[in-house]
């Protein structure tokens, strides 16, 4: 249950929307890495798609230590470019979820009571509100990029 993991890896994003569905993507991956490896029982991996909001701000989290969030951030960097971002860096404005509502404020608030952070893509293209799904060829690139800081963050190596 997510209310008992330690650590939880949340991909964010709508995969009808090209590079948006980075997050779950990276998830998937997850997922398909560890049923060839262990798990620690102090993770968890929720693709939350465009329901984020639900599972970060609305679920207890008195047992949460870390909250991976995993997404695409425009921050002006090459197409693919991964990188972990502290909540203090997330560019102002423009770090929202798939409905236009801010998610910088309550991770801010999160991030009094865990560490929280955001492995985040730099996207080459979104289509929305143009249905168009798959990965571009530089965001699909980064998947393993983010898949190695995430498994360094949760302690496998």
């Amino acid at each position: 249950m997510p209310y008992e993991a330690e650590i939880l890896v949340v991909g964010c994003g709508n995969i009808l929307f090209e590079d948006d569905g980075f997050g779950p993507a990276v998830i998937n991956a997850l997922q398909e890495y560890f049923k060839e490896h262990e798990l620690p029982e102090n993770v968890m991996f929720i693709d939350a798609g465009t329901s984020a909001p639900h599972f970060i701000f609305s679920l207890p989290h008195e047992s949460w230590k870390k909250l991976i969030v995993v997404d695409i951030v425009e921050s002006g960097a090459e197409p693919g470019t991964v990188r972990r971002f502290e909540v203090t860096e997330l560019p102002r404005g423009r770090y929202e979820d798939a409905h236009s509502w801010s998610v910088e404020e309550p991770l801010h608030e999160l991030s009094k009571r865990c560490e929280v952070f955001v492995i985040g893509c730099q996207p080459e293209s979104v289509s929305a509100p143009d249905v168009k799904m798959g990965l571009t060829k530089s965001v699909d690139e980064a998947i393993p990029k983010a898949i190695e800081i995430i498994l360094k963050e949760i302690g496998v190596s």
